[in-house]
């Protein structure tokens, strides 16, 4: 890839390296909101943030002629997905979220590869899956499947990272040249709809910490307006399947960020995985040339 391209990857992986840690706190059962009035809150902010842009470049036209596949989109990648991880890390850490969400990639590359794309099975890319989803493993900690954790709850999660990778792929086939922002834009202002009902009728009944209320904030800028545009802009230039690989990532920043910002340890399982992971997914996003 491009130094352009590992810059998004990058970002990317930062952006949404931090959402599990806000989502944590946002869903907290005694100073939290629910997790669909969570995903509301975010997406209503990622919307304002998105349309605007797609309105005064003129995507949003485009983006509103494929509503239907937007709508399919917004399902499998915010709707179904944001509510089962929220309502998922109410009973399991942001850290056991982040390792079955790293599925993301497998699943990715056996969709990919239903479409004819036979270059994601090369022994070097699964090799670097491979790699990176041991990275992933040592860094969230054996001990954290080990303990005790709820299995409907995994299953979310699962069901989650599923839906992550059908509807990447699937709106990037039917609208290939239609804008990243115009179609996450829409896609928001209609998860926005789909989760006021629920919203309304899920309002706390407890004092909500202005931890929970700046975690929404925080999730909604950073980790859908403006992560959702670097995304997209990165699936554009390497490919949906690729782009995927970000998951490693993802909790890669995550790890990181819980030593720095509160002081976690780091572990012999960081020190090693970490550099898993990115050795990981640099392989597995290197494409073959072809003869």
């Amino acid at each position: 890839m491009s130094r352009r391209n590992w810059t998004l990857f990058f970002l990317s992986g930062f952006l949404w390296g931090i959402p599990y840690l806000f989502i944590k706190i946002a869903v907290d059962p005694d100073t939290g909101l629910s997790p669909a009035t969570v995903v509301f809150g975010r997406v209503l902010i990622g919307a304002l943030i998105l349309i605007p842009i797609a309105i005064k470049d003129r995507t949003i036209f485009d983006a509103l002629r494929g509503i239907k596949y937007v709508a399919i989109y917004a399902l499998c990648e915010m709707i179904g997905p944001w509510i089962l991880i929220g309502t998922a890390e109410q009973s399991i850490t942001s850290g056991m979220a982040g390792l079955l969400i790293a599925t993301v990639p497998i699943w990715s590359t056996i969709m990919t590869s239903f479409y004819g794309d036979k270059s994601v099975w090369h022994r070097k890319r699964l090799f670097g899956m491979l790699v990176g989803f041991i990275g992933v493993f040592l860094l969230v900690g054996i001990e954290s499947i080990t303990g005790t954790s709820d299995p409907l709850a995994i299953g979310m999660v699962l069901l989650a990272s599923i839906g992550y990778s059908y509807a990447v792929i699937s709106v990037t086939r039917a609208l290939p040249n239609v804008s990243g922002i115009a179609i996450n834009g829409l896609a928001m202002a209609i998860t926005a709809l789909a989760c006021l009902p629920l919203t309304l009728t899920q309002l706390p009944d407890h004092k909500v910490s202005v931890q929970a209320f700046g975690s929404v904030v925080a999730l909604g800028i950073f980790s859908t307006g403006l992560a959702f545009a670097v995304f997209f802009a990165m699936v554009k230039e390497v490919g949906p399947a690729r782009a995927s690989l970000v998951t490693y990532l993802n909790t890669a920043f995550a790890v990181v960020l819980g030593v720095i910002i509160l002081s976690e340890p780091l572990t012999v399982g960081i020190i090693i995985g970490l550099p898993l992971v990115l050795l990981g997914s640099y392989l597995a996003s290197r494409k073959e040339a072809t003869v």
